[in-house]
C-alpha cells in the first residue's frame, strides 16, 4: 500500500492512538512518531512534570509545536488526547489524514484506571473521561477524515479497519 504524507491518530486517553501507532506504521512500513513522547525527549521531563511545573498552557504550546513538526514527516503520528482541542493544532491538521479512534466510556475507564503516567485522570478517571469526551469529541471529529471503533476486541482489528479505510481513500 502506498501512502502520502503523515497519518494521524487523535482521540481521547486510553483509545489506543500509541499502541495502534506503533502497529499500523509497521504494517506501512513507515515510521512512527508519539508527540508525547517527542516533547518528553525534548524536555527532558515526564508530561506529568510538565504540567505540575508549567501548567497546561505551557504543555500546549510544546505540543504544537511537537505537532508541527511531526507533520513534516511521512509517517504514523500519534497525538496526546488533548491536541485537537487547541485551534492551532486544529489548523495543522487541516488537508492531512486523520483518523479518529473511539473507543466506548467503559473501555477507556478499564484501559486508563491503573495508570499513573496521565495527569488529567488521577483523581477520577470515569468522570474525567467523561468530561473530557464532552469537550474534546467535537474537536476529533471536526478533524477526522476516517472514523474507527476501538472496543475490547484485538488491537489488529482496530490497525486492519484503519489500513482497509486508507486503502479506499
Amino acid at each position: 500500500m502506498s501512502v502520502r504524507g503523515p497519518i494521524v491518530l487523535v482521540g481521547l486517553p486510553g483509545a489506543g492512538k500509541s499502541k495502534v501507532g506503533r502497529l499500523l506504521a509497521g504494517h506501512l512500513g513507515i515510521d512512527h512518531i508519539d508527540t508525547d513522547a517527542l516533547i518528553v525527549e525534548r524536555d527532558g521531563r515526564p508530561i506529568a512534570d510538565i504540567f505540575a511545573t508549567d501548567g497546561e498552557a505551557a504543555f500546549r504550546v510544546m505540543e504544537t509545536e511537537a505537532v508541527a513538526e511531526a507533520l513534516t514527516h511521512e509517517a504514523v503520528v500519534s497525538l496526546g488526547g488533548g491536541a485537537a482541542a487547541t485551534p492551532a493544532v486544529r489548523e495543522l491538521l487541516s488537508g492531512h489524514t486523520v483518523v479518529y479512534i473511539d473507543a466506548p466510556h467503559e473501555e477507556l475507564v478499564r484501559r486508563t484506571a491503573s495508570k499513573t503516567h496521565r495527569p488529567l485522570l488521577a483523581e477520577d478517571p470515569s468522570g474525567t473521561l467523561a468530561r473530557l469526551r464532552t469537550e474534546r469529541e467535537p474537536h476529533y471529529r471536526s478533524v477526522a477524515t476516517i472514523v474507527v471503533e476501538s472496543g475490547p476486541g484485538p488491537v489488529d482489528d482496530v490497525v486492519t479497519a484503519i489500513a482497509q479505510q486508507l486503502e479506499h481513500s
